[in-house]
């Protein structure tokens, strides 16, 4: 699924942090089939064409199945500050998806999320964790269905972390995103023990077999 400007270049429709340069163009109505990827190819930002198997793909891939997850969680009823911060959350994402979907060696401009984003999740880490009672041993995930589809989503971001990682060490990142991945796995863990407090369930305590 692509948009096209009127220019001719294709993007991504979920890459909306890319900035067009040339101010002329303007985005035609969107196609949701082009056939360019039934080979098992995809165009990144600049054009370059890569296999879908590349860990690239899994790194941005992996982030857009995180966005998708948290829209789902996002669906259980949650408190109105976890979905304030949760749509918050989602925006950025995109921007994140766009930095991993860009080749270091290309010019292009995209938006970057960096130190302030990252203290941003902090801050929000801080705000909530000050609210639960102390943690003195490993929890299950799960809990109420808005705890639950937190720790998922925390699962998966877990696992766009790990692609970034292999990736900055075969061709290189921006490192504020790998930190803001691991940044935001620790805030869904909080944020899964929030909800829970607030809709009374109570957390199951994973505890060693007695020897």
């Amino acid at each position: 699924m692509y948009l096209y400007t009127s220019h001719g270049e294709s993007f991504h429709p979920w890459w909306p942090a890319f900035r067009i340069q040339n101010k002329s163009d303007t985005f035609l109505p969107m196609k949701i089939y082009t056939k360019r990827g039934d080979q098992g190819t995809t165009s990144l930002f600049g054009g370059t064409s890569i296999e879908k198997s590349h860990t690239r793909l899994h790194a941005y891939g992996t982030v857009d199945e995180l966005n998708s997850v948290i829209g789902m969680a996002l669906t259980n009823r949650l408190s109105s500050r976890g979905s304030e911060i949760l749509i918050e959350i989602q925006k950025q994402l995109f921007v994140v998806g766009a930095d991993l979907a860009t080749l270091p060696s290309k010019k292009t401009k995209i938006e970057r999320v960096g130190q302030a984003e990252i203290e941003q999740i902090e801050s929000w880490i801080d705000e909530l964790d000050e609210q639960l009672p102390q943690l003195t041993s490993f929890i299950l995930p799960g809990g109420s269905a808005s705890g639950a589809s937190l720790h998922l989503a925390r699962t998966v971001c877990r696992r766009a972390e790990r692609y970034s990682v292999q990736l900055m060490r075969e061709e290189g990142i921006s490192e504020d995103s790998l930190i803001y991945l691991n940044r935001l796995s620790d805030f869904l863990f909080v944020l899964a023990r929030f909800e829970n407090l607030q809709s009374g369930s109570a957390e199951i305590k994973w505890l060693p077999r007695s020897s």
